[in-house]
């Protein structure tokens, strides 16, 4: 099955290490440390999704942004910066750009966010990612846990709040992140739906010790997993 395509900026060569690593396998990257390289290869070649540095020699990644964008206004494009001013953001978002992550970052978080935009872009021929979480193989596309002795299958929403946690283990997530990155809102029914959700997958996963949901009142909920 043929890959997706990313084109990844970043002049930081340790950081572009760690993240062409990380997605390799399951993508065509090809990285490139300055922008000039970027756009040129992005005017010769296709891709389908494009990562970008700000902070980079000569021409800067919104500078790159804004000419992948005179060109293709489809494709798209995270900012990848150590910049974490709410200004710098919103100057992105106007260019164009579809996310910013700022440094530091997670790697489960990038691929999260590579994901949500291939698919938004109709490349349904992504390789799926798979996920260990307790004795099971958990595979977000289709929604399944796959264990030695039996296989569970998930409802869509129940598989997205799963990946959601995955992708921010160990962390302090509020309860309203989580309503506006699942359900798109926050309002009081929201609520009520995401707690009958976290009730399930915490039924589907009684018999995993190890993996927690703690529900931490007032603020949000913590995804752990003890090894």
């Amino acid at each position: 099955m043929e890959k997706s395509k990313i084109l990844y900026a970043e002049d930081d060569k340790t950081i572009a290490f760690l993240v062409e690593d990380s997605l390799e396998s399951y993508y065509d990257i090809s990285c490139y440390s300055d922008g000039e390289s970027a756009l040129e290869a992005f005017n010769s070649q296709n891709f389908d999704i494009c990562l970008l540095d700000i902070m980079m020699p000569g021409m800067n990644g919104f500078e790159v942004a804004q000419q992948i964008r005179s060109k293709n206004s489809e494709i798209p494009i995270i900012f990848i910066s150590a910049k974490a001013l709410k200004e710098d953001r919103i100057k992105g978002l106007k260019i164009g750009a579809d996310d910013y992550l700022v440094k530091p970052f997670s790697i489960e978080e990038l691929m999260l966010k590579i994901e949500v935009f291939l698919k938004r872009a109709k490349k349904t021929d992504t390789s799926p990612l798979k996920y260990k979480v307790g004795k099971y193989d958990f595979d977000p596309k289709n929604y399944t846990l796959q264990g030695i002795e039996n296989s569970i299958t998930l409802t869509q929403r129940e598989s997205e709040l799963l990946l959601y946690f995955i992708c921010h283990k160990n962390l302090v997530v509020k309860r309203q992140d989580i309503l506006k990155a699942i359900w798109g809102d926050d309002d009081y029914f929201m609520g009520r739906s995401l707690d009958v959700f976290i009730s399930r997958l915490r039924k589907v996963l009684s018999e995993e010790r190890n993996v927690l949901i703690e529900n931490l009142h007032g603020i949000g909920f913590r995804f752990s997993e003890k090894e």
